[in-house]
């Protein structure tokens, strides 16, 4: 799946128009609309935050990863090249 990203402001209640996409009449796209938190917060987590999630070291006890930066390579690609997606 290729992912663009466009940012636009909205200027009437409940629109959005986003131009420039590089796309043709008849392609299928999928729109997730996503309201940013306040300028320069991000996501709002915070390293501890993120230590405290439990994603830090999940995979550590997996003896059958050896390269957990491979694996997670891996993991995307096959994600993106799903056939099954629409």
């Amino acid at each position: 799946m290729e992912a663009v990203r466009k940012r636009a402001v909205i200027r009437e209640d409940g629109k959005v128009t986003v131009r420039g996409l590089p796309y043709r009449k008849g392609d299928r796209v999928e729109v997730i609309v996503l309201k940013p938190g306040p300028v320069g917060k991000g996501s709002g987590m915070t390293a501890r935050d993120l230590l405290d999630s439990g994603l830090v070291g999940l995979w550590a006890d997996r003896e059958d990863i050896t390269d957990s930066s491979e694996f997670a390579r891996h993991l995307r690609e096959k994600a993106e090249t799903r056939e099954d997606r629409e």
